[in-house]
C-alpha cells in the first residue's frame, strides 16, 4: 500500500476492516469461541494422562480396601484369640466352701396364707392321719388301728392278686371245692379284698389296705379258712351291714385301684 495514494490507503484500510468484520461474524455465528475446547481436534496425548489418573485411582482405592480388611480381620483374631490368656492348667487343689452356710432361713418368711390352709388334704400331706367314713357308715371307730409289723406283707393290688398266687395267696375268684368254715360269726355281708395262706399274712393285709386307702377306716373285718384247688386259704373280708351297702364298698374300692368281691 505505500504506492498507493492516501485515498487508496484508505480504501485498503477499510477493505481489510470490512474482511476481518465480516470473518469475525462468521465465526460468530458458527459459535466458535477462542477459549473453547473441540475434542475431537485435541490430541492422544491428553487422553493418556486421564487413562493413566483413571488406574492410579483405581490401584489406591484397591490397596485401600485390601489394607481396611486386614486391619479388621487382625482385630477379630486378637479380641478372639490373641487377647485370651490360654487353657486352664488343672492343678489338683481343692476348692474351700465357705465357713457360713449356703443356705439361711430369712428372719421374716413373709408370704401370704392363703384361704383353706390346714383342711384336711394339706394335714395329710403334712403327715397327719385323718379318719375316713363311708356315706352309709353308723358304726365309729372303737379301737385305734394297731401299728404295722416289723415285716409287713406286700401290698395287695390287682396284679399281685392275678399274676403271684404263690406270694399273695390264691386269686380272690378262687373256686372252693369244700363248704368254708367260718373263722367268727357271719354277721352281714363280705367284701372279699383278698386271699393269703395264712392267716396271720391276712390280718397284715388288712392292715396294708387300710393304709393304702381312707374307705376301709371304719370298717369291720374277718377272715375265712377256706380250702381251694392249692390247699388251704383264708381269705380277708370286709363287712358289710346289707348288699347295698356292700356293693357301695366293693364300687369304693374300684375307685381307689383295689379289686373286690362281693360274698352274699
Amino acid at each position: 500500500m505505500a504506492g498507493l495514494g492516501p485515498k487508496g490507503q484508505a480504501r485498503g484500510a477499510a477493505f481489510s476492516q470490512g474482511t476481518a468484520d465480516a470473518a469475525w461474524e462468521h465465526d460468530h455465528q458458527l459459535g466458535f469461541d477462542d477459549e473453547e475446547r473441540l475434542p475431537w481436534l485435541d490430541s492422544d496425548d491428553n487422553h493418556d494422562d486421564a487413562s493413566a489418573i483413571a488406574t492410579g485411582r483405581i490401584v489406591s482405592f484397591a490397596a485401600f480396601g485390601l489394607v481396611a480388611v486386614l486391619a479388621i480381620v487382625g482385630a477379630i483374631w486378637w479380641l478372639t484369640a490373641g487377647s485370651g490368656t490360654g487353657d486352664a492348667v488343672p492343678d489338683g487343689s481343692i476348692v474351700e466352701a465357705p465357713a457360713e452356710p449356703y443356705k439361711v432361713r430369712p428372719e421374716d418368711a413373709g408370704g401370704k396364707e392363703f384361704e383353706g390352709t390346714g383342711d384336711t388334704s394339706f394335714a395329710v400331706g403334712e403327715g397327719q392321719q385323718r379318719e375316713g367314713r363311708l356315706a352309709d357308715a353308723s358304726r365309729a371307730i372303737t379301737e385305734p388301728v394297731a401299728p404295722p409289723a416289723a415285716a409287713t406283707a406286700p401290698a395287695l393290688t390287682r396284679a399281685e392278686t392275678r399274676s403271684e398266687p404263690a406270694a399273695s395267696g390264691p386269686s380272690i375268684n378262687a373256686v372252693s371245692s369244700d363248704a368254708e368254715e367260718i373263722a367268727q360269726a357271719n354277721d352281714g355281708v363280705g367284701v372279699q379284698v383278698g386271699a393269703y395262706s395264712t392267716k396271720a399274712a391276712a390280718e397284715t393285709g388288712w392292715q396294708t389296705l387300710q393304709r393304702q386307702t381312707e374307705v376301709l377306716n371304719g370298717v369291720r373285718h374277718r377272715v375265712v379258712r377256706g380250702r381251694a384247688d392249692i390247699g388251704i386259704v383264708y381269705r380277708l373280708q370286709a363287712i358289710a351291714e346289707n348288699g347295698a351297702a356292700a356293693d357301695r364298698l366293693c364300687g369304693a374300692l374300684r375307685d381307689n385301684g383295689l379289686d373286690c368281691q362281693v360274698k352274699r
